[in-house]
């Protein structure tokens, strides 16, 4: 793949919260386990957490997962029943979409992009989430294959290592401030801020954009062909 990914047009793609609405995935099973407690409140606290269970760490996105509910139990002061702590891994195949996200992807593959997603999880859970896409990706790397979680630089390490892509050709796309639109600034690499909640930031960034619809056109401008 290596000459092959150095002519190519490649954008990679962080998951969660990007394509998949992982916010209200969340929340909805936040709200499932303590039904009596604010759930917006709970999705703050697990937003601290999560970055803190993943840090310098090398162990499986379920287990980050099932620590991060525990934490956040111990921190609200709230009962997690011993079959509870899997939930948030066993509601995440569930989690959809966003409306815009399968037409966007397909029509950057009709446009001769090559599309990949780097996320934080595990494999079988990032196969389920393309599943539920719909739109057929050409890698996929997680951090069982980075040995790290973003905003580590093992994600993009892995990906240029196993395409060859050229950085001239190459666009990262994410949501995530922390996890992606920073550590891109620091490597050097190209990236739309899809800015789904309306936030401000002084990162340097190719473009922002509030959701996906606009990205096919986006980087065509970016990456001519």
């Amino acid at each position: 793949m290596g000459e092959r990914g150095a002519r190519e047009r490649w954008a990679t793609f962080d998951c969660y919260g990007t394509l998949i609405d992982w916010m209200s995935g969340i929340r909805d099973t936040l709200a499932e386990l303590w039904p009596e407690r604010d759930a917006e409140l709970l999705l703050g606290a697990y937003h601290e957490i999560e970055p803190e269970v993943q840090r310098g760490r090398r162990v499986p996105y379920r287990q980050v997962l099932a620590e991060t509910l525990q934490r956040i139990a111990h921190r609200e002061g709230l009962e997690l029943e011993a079959d509870d702590r899997e939930a948030l891994a066993d509601s995440l195949p569930t989690w959809p979409p966003f409306p815009e996200v399968p037409a966007a992807l397909a029509e950057l593959r009709e446009r001769g992009w090559r599309l990949a997603i780097l996320s934080n999880t595990d494999p079988d859970l990032l196969e389920a989430s393309v599943a539920a896409i719909g739109v057929s990706v050409d890698l996929r790397i997680t951090a069982a294959e980075a040995g790290s979680y973003k905003p580590a630089p093992g994600h993009w390490e892995c990906f240029f290592a196993r395409t060859g892509a050229d950085r001239a050709r190459h666009v990262h796309v994410a949501a995530s401030l922390f996890h992606d639109i920073e550590p891109c600034a620091e490597l050097g690499l190209r990236a739309v801020w899809i800015n789904r909640l309306d936030e401000t930031s002084d990162l340097p960034r190719a473009a922002e954009l509030p959701d996906l619809a606009g990205l096919p056109d986006t980087l065509d401008r970016l990456v001519g062909g």
